[in-house]
């Protein structure tokens, strides 16, 4: 069995990586927080309770969904696997935008310690099977 099939550290790799895309949407509400008909974005979290997305090699990849055609795919647009999720915002300035950097910084905050806490489980994880395999 290889070290990729291990199914908590696919999980916490998934987990790493969607905390990675979130970060760059997050980001990308930021610095557009004053652009005219901006709409602040997140990305749904993945769940890990659907047996489709528990395969034995690894979660299945989700892919972004766009609206329309005719929008440009950013970064956090391009290459990513994972859905992008618009919230009904209902604090919407005159000029169209909806970013509220109050609430931003709130997600940003929480992703950052999802972030930490994933990492600290994948890092004890590989050292548990270090020392199951006797190079603890």
């Amino acid at each position: 069995m290889a070290i990729t099939d291990v199914p908590i550290l696919s999980m916490l790799r998934t987990k790493l990586n969607w905390s990675q895309e979130r970060q760059k949407v997050l980001a990308e509400n930021v610095a557009n927080s004053d652009t005219p008909n901006f709409r602040a974005r997140d990305l749904v979290p993945p769940k890990f309770r659907d047996s489709g997305l528990l395969a034995a090699t690894g979660v299945a990849p989700v892919k972004l969904a766009t609206t329309e055609g005719s929008h440009i795919g950013g970064m956090s647009m391009s290459g990513t696997s994972f859905k992008s999720e618009s919230k009904g915002n209902y604090e919407i300035r005159p000029t169209g935008n909806s970013v509220n950097l109050e609430e931003e910084m709130m997600k940003v905050a929480a992703n950052q310690m999802d972030y930490q806490a994933a990492t600290a489980l994948y890092s004890r994880s590989l050292n548990l099977l270090k020392v199951a395999i006797g190079r603890g």
